[in-house]
């Protein structure tokens, strides 16, 4: 081991106010020091930069270093996010909004951000409890704070935990973007540089935030069901799961607000538990995943299953077809969720836009125009398409959507969840499913089909090398497919921000992009076509897939 490493390592343990994570850290060192190679590659790992602030703010494994999610990580955030805060604010003075879901120390770094910003002379309000990712998004918004901060994983393992940064004030309760984070960032290793993290002052005069707000946040929500009759709820059968996350206490009273009575929860995985024990990955999306929820929906003969992720900021929806449970992929609820709101935007005589990321289904253009509504393409993240003015609906294919832009600037499982399912109960009362109402977007707006090819890799520098690779030599990728234009968003159109993605439009009006996950070690590779009907949109998704497939295992190959 280095004496450079050493020292880095023993400093951390100097400054960790977490016993347990001091104690982990002198153990690995102890490993290292007895020539085990495996502990000394452990902790080059750890100490081999620090964690920077991605999609929205910091995500990893928890654990001792600073490319780990720990208390002394948290602290520098928090001390970084208030001298940010207080350099824009003039004297004024500051508020911010801290809240936390229930995976491990999310609690412990709640506090922490909270005693943190209260010894800055910044007034923090944190929750009495663990929250949806939504209600915290909310409160930014209710209370005017001039920030807020969630403290969460989303649908990550068990093993990780997160930081994820809102701001008020012009930004609207939105998510970070550019150039803040960048600000955040450098103030954060400026804290790295100048304080201890357990020597920082903190005080202890803190807000609490109550149920009134989560009382609010559900009041606010309701008005999505406005435009609903109550017609079919009392007959509506839910199966409903919130992954062991943090949704139902918030989700399920809502329902029964609504006059949604024939609820079923998914029991095994209706407390908030960090381990996440029935599922091996906690994302609704991921195979296996809606397993339980599917058998009881069989159980109960329910006419829907819906399921959040653990922060409840993300919706799934799984249908009964021909016996068995078939789950809606983003772009098919997109559609069914946004050609609702476009057409009942379009009978109120409502101008305004319907937005989604450069990776979601363009059959969003086509619904906009056929309703007089413009839509706008953002880049990837809900921090983008939350900001766009005049939203009346935002979504993006991982399963987020935005049905309340004037409660919500964020993605928000609960209120969509909440559409949905009056939406159905609109459709059983009539005689129809939601699958009639997929039929008959298609119907009207064209066939469209998406798809993805998804490569899991060691690391993120992995995913970097193959980015590389596909720009070297753009043209020569995908070979078989008569390519018409291609895009590096690092040297993106004009009005938009800087991207790490590539894009290839092909001469038949089909659609590839290559971008790596902002949050795993995963290169993902977006496909889309659309055409006059269903099944030639299909068939043309099938043919590009393969190509992709084979293109993607031969750059792989290819790495040293």
């Amino acid at each position: 081991m280095s004496t450079e490493l050493l020292r880095k390592a023993m400093a951390w343990i100097d400054q960790d106010p977490d016993q347990q994570t001091r104690g982990d850290l002198a153990r690995l060192i102890e490993r290292v020091e007895h020539g085990n190679e495996d502990a000394l590659s452990e902790l080059t790992s750890r100490f081999a930069g620090h964690l920077t602030f991605g999609t929205a703010g910091l995500r990893a494994e928890i654990g001792a270093g600073p490319m780990r999610m720990n208390r002394v990580v948290v602290s520098h955030a928090a001390h970084g996010l208030g001298q940010f805060l207080l350099s824009r604010a003039q004297g004024a003075p500051l508020s911010v909004v801290v809240g936390f879901d229930a995976r491990h120390n999310s609690e412990v770094f709640a506090q922490d951000t909270a005693e943190i910003l209260a010894g800055m002379d910044i007034s923090a309000h944190v929750f009495a409890f663990h929250t949806p990712t939504p209600v915290l998004a909310f409160a930014v918004r209710h209370l005017s704070a001039d920030a807020g901060v969630m403290v969460t994983a989303s649908h990550n393992p068990p093993a990780d935990n997160g930081y994820k940064v809102y701001l008020g004030g012009i930004d609207e309760g939105s998510q970070i973007v550019p150039p803040a984070d960048e600000e955040i960032q450098a103030a954060i290793m400026a804290s790295h540089e100048s304080h201890k993290a357990n020597a920082m002052p903190r005080s202890s005069a803190i807000e609490t935030i109550d149920s009134e707000m989560v009382d609010a946040y559900r009041s606010s929500t309701r008005t999505v069901a406005a435009d609903f009759n109550v017609a079919g709820r009392d007959e509506l059968t839910i199966c409903y799961t919130p992954m062991h996350g943090v949704g139902a206490g918030v989700f399920e009273a809502l329902l029964e607000s609504e006059g949604f009575t024939r609820v079923h929860p998914v029991m095994a995985q209706e407390q908030p538990d960090p381990n996440f024990p029935t599922v091996s990955f906690p994302n609704p999306e991921e195979p296996g995943a809606l397993d339980l929820a599917q058998k009881l929906a069989g159980e109960v003969g329910a006419d829907i299953i819906i399921a959040h992720d653990p922060d409840a900021d993300r919706l799934a929806i799984a249908l009964p077809r021909e016996g068995d449970w078939v789950n809606l992929t983003g772009n098919e609820v997109g559609a069914i969720l946004g050609a609702s709101i476009a057409e009942k935007a379009h009978a109120r005589g409502t101008e305004g836009v319907l937005g989604f990321s450069v990776v979601s289904s363009p059959i969003t253009h086509v619904i906009a125009q056929k309703n007089g509504l413009r839509s706008v393409e953002t880049p990837t993240g809900f921090k983008w398409i939350s900001r766009l003015p005049g939203l009346l609906f935002g979504f993006e294919e991982a399963l987020g959507y935005l049905v309340n832009p004037d409660t919500v600037r964020d993605k928000d499982g609960i209120s969509a969840g909440l559409y949905a399912t009056c939406l159905v109960a609109s459709l059983k009362a009539h005689g129809k499913t939601l699958w009639d109402a997929l039929e008959s977007v298609r119907a009207h707006y064209g066939g469209f089909a998406s798809g993805q090819v998804s490569l899991r890799l060691d690391s993120p520098a992995v995913a970097q090398q193959l980015m590389q690779v596909v720009r070297s030599a753009p043209g020569e990728v995908f070979e078989g497919v008569e390519v018409a234009a291609v895009q590096d968003y690092l040297t993106p159109p004009e009005g938009q921000p800087e991207a790490d993605l590539m894009r290839y439009d092909t001469a038949e009006g089909d659609r590839i992009i290559i971008r790596p996950s902002g949050t795993e070690p995963k290169l993902k590779v977006y496909l889309d076509s659309l055409r006059a009907d269903q099944g030639a949109a299909e068939q043309a998704l099938k043919e590009i897939e393969t190509v992709v497939r084979s293109a993607m295992d031969r750059l792989v190959s290819q790495l040293p």
